[in-house]
């Protein structure tokens, strides 16, 4: 019978993990055990891959011997990619370093930046030394022919690379699904982009439309044929389930408001980049002066819940202005302070403005909002060192600027810029009541509607927001500054203001999550370092030698019996 058991001992192990590889095999679960549950992928991520069935290969840039902060965003990159690799198998990832090996380094990071895959230059310090490496923070997918750059990093004025680091993270899982999203899903949405009332020529507008055209379809639409066949204009601008309207010029017609109320009611969603202020120069003295701008459309959003005020906005958190000087082949660009340029940030939590870079206005005036039954979320506004100067106003750059240094070095005088924060871009989301209720008609349409189904609809006070520079006639990248080389939030804020609009996979509320990255504190580490050096270090000693000690003891007692 002892002999036996030893054997049924056995039997039972051996069944036992046989049962248990069948269950594992058959029952594949992971589990997030972090207290921010940055691991576990929301479902609108999951609904990117969920009908891939063939390879999605993606290569990270993100190989090789990076500083502490950097080597975080590997890790999590990685991990995140595993979680959804799991999710799908068809998924293959690959670490690379673009440059590794490459004998003509300078060729490939020119190749790379071709490629709009600009590197990031990190200072590494280490013993009192500072170094700096070059780091490529972009992964490329690959998908039956089409190829989608995902951006790792996010690039954010006057934060450290912690900081840039930590704000990645909380972007990373919504850089992954949208790159994921525009390679398996395809386009639906239809976006009009209105013409013939004076909005910006199709140049200064062609980098946001160009990177809106990889999710949605584009396209022109004038309101010119209202006048002769309304019901017929309305018909087709229904077609489209958003307007954009980027800085008109020119007056709107009743009939035009009208077809674009009833665009409204039966459900469209808008965007609206308005400037209720126009700059002329006078011809005499040079002077520049700015003037109130009618657009006819002050009843029209007044309806709706909100005011653009006639008058512009001051903030001491600001963009500089380049001025040139000097004759026109030595010109010296010089860069001076320019409160009409407000760098503006947006709303706590909300997922268009969460972890986006400050956005850069021109000449934006302040919004008020109006009590009605529309919910009304402020995107953008003044930091709370601001104030609103009325119109008509002259605008001496003589005269501005030594203001402006004496403000930025001195500060402002007491009673002065303490009125913001102010409103400059408000998002509007409800059933709205048609601007025209209890109002005559300008012309007749067939199925009237007082009331709309629920809708939104974003109005910005500042129609530059949209308008990206020219390099020798050619559109540069929206948000980026060639006189100052520096990057703004405004692409990503449009961006993210459009796939609000038009979100029909819940991927931009992704945006919101947060997670907690520690990071050591360097102080710290450089001043505790040899303690921990030796503990890491005689620790281990001393702990073999007690194990040591304890197997001997009982060794010798074990004999001795």
């Amino acid at each position: 019978m002892n002999k036996q058991k030893p054997i049924f001992v056995l039997l039972i192990t051996i069944v036992v993990l046989v049962v248990m590889n069948w269950i594992s095999s058959e029952v594949y679960e992971r589990f997030d055990l972090t207290q921010d549950q940055r691991y576990t992928l929301s479902e609108a991520s999951k609904n990117t891959l969920a009908n891939v069935d063939s390879p999605i290969i993606v290569d990270v840039f993100l190989k090789g011997s990076f500083p502490p902060e950097f080597r975080r965003l590997q890790v999590e990159t990685r991990q995140l990619l595993e979680e959804f690799s799991a999710y799908n198998p068809n998924l293959k990832v690959e670490f690379i370093n673009p440059l590794e090996g490459e004998e003509d380094q300078a060729a490939v990071q020119q190749q790379l930046s071709g490629l709009g895959l600009t590197p990031a230059q990190v200072e590494v310090q280490q013993n009192g030394k500072v170094t700096t490496e070059v780091v490529y923070p972009w992964a490329l997918a690959y998908y039956n022919g089409k190829t989608v750059k995902i951006p790792l990093l996010k690039n954010q004025l006057g934060t450290t690379s912690e900081e840039r680091v930590t704000n990645s993270l909380q972007n990373l899982e919504y850089a992954f699904a949208d790159g994921f999203s525009k390679l398996t899903q395809p386009k639906r949405r239809k976006v009009a982009v209105l013409k013939g009332n004076g909005q910006l020529p199709d140049r200064y507008i062609a980098d946001f439309f160009t990177t809106l055209r990889e999710y949605y379809y584009i396209a022109p639409f004038t309101l010119d044929s209202v006048a002769v066949d309304p019901q017929r204009t309305l018909a087709s601008l229904s077609d489209y389930d958003l307007i954009v309207s980027a800085q008109p010029t020119e007056t709107f017609s009743e009939e035009e408001k009208y077809v674009l109320d009833q665009y409204t009611m039966q459900g469209g969603a808008s965007l609206w980049l308005v400037d209720m202020t126009q700059q002329q120069t006078d011809s005499v003295s040079g002077n520049n002066f700015a003037f109130g701008r009618d657009l006819n459309l002050n009843d029209f959003l007044f309806k709706y819940g909100i005011r653009i005020n006639p008058n512009l906005v001051k903030d001491i958190y600001s963009a500089p202005i380049v001025l040139a000087s000097g004759n026109e082949r030595d010109a010296q660009y010089n860069r001076y302070p320019w409160l009409y340029y407000p760098l503006v940030g947006g709303a706590e939590g909300h997922p268009i403005v969460t972890n986006t870079e400050a956005v850069k206005l021109e000449y934006a005036s302040a919004i008020d909002t109006l009590p009605n039954n529309i919910k009304k979320t402020v995107l953008l506004e003044t930091s709370p060192l601001s104030k609103t100067v009325g119109l008509p106003l002259p605008i001496d750059f003589d005269t501005e600027i030594p203001k402006n240094l004496k403000i930025v070095n001195e500060g402002p005088e007491q009673g002065d810029f303490n009125n913001g924060p102010i409103p400059l871009a408000v998002l509007l989301e409800g059933s709205f009541t048609s601007v025209y209720n209890n109002r005559v008609p300008p012309i007749n349409l067939p199925n009237r509607r007082n009331e709309s189904v629920a809708t939104k609809m974003v109005i910005v006070s500042d129609g530059n927001v949209i308008m990206n520079q020219l390099q020798e006639g050619r559109p540069i990248e929206l948000g980026f500054d060639k006189f100052t080389g520096t990057f703004f939030g405004n692409k990503e804020f449009l961006l993210n203001t459009v796939n609000y609009l038009l979100d029909d996979n819940g991927l931009i509320n992704i945006r919101t999550k947060e997670i907690a990255v520690p990071f050591l504190d360097p102080q710290k580490t450089s001043a505790q370092r040899t303690q921990w050096q030796l503990l890491n270090v005689l620790l281990p000693l001393v702990l073999l030698g007690v194990i040591g000690f304890v197997f001997q003891f009982f060794r010798k007692r074990s004999y001795r019996r």
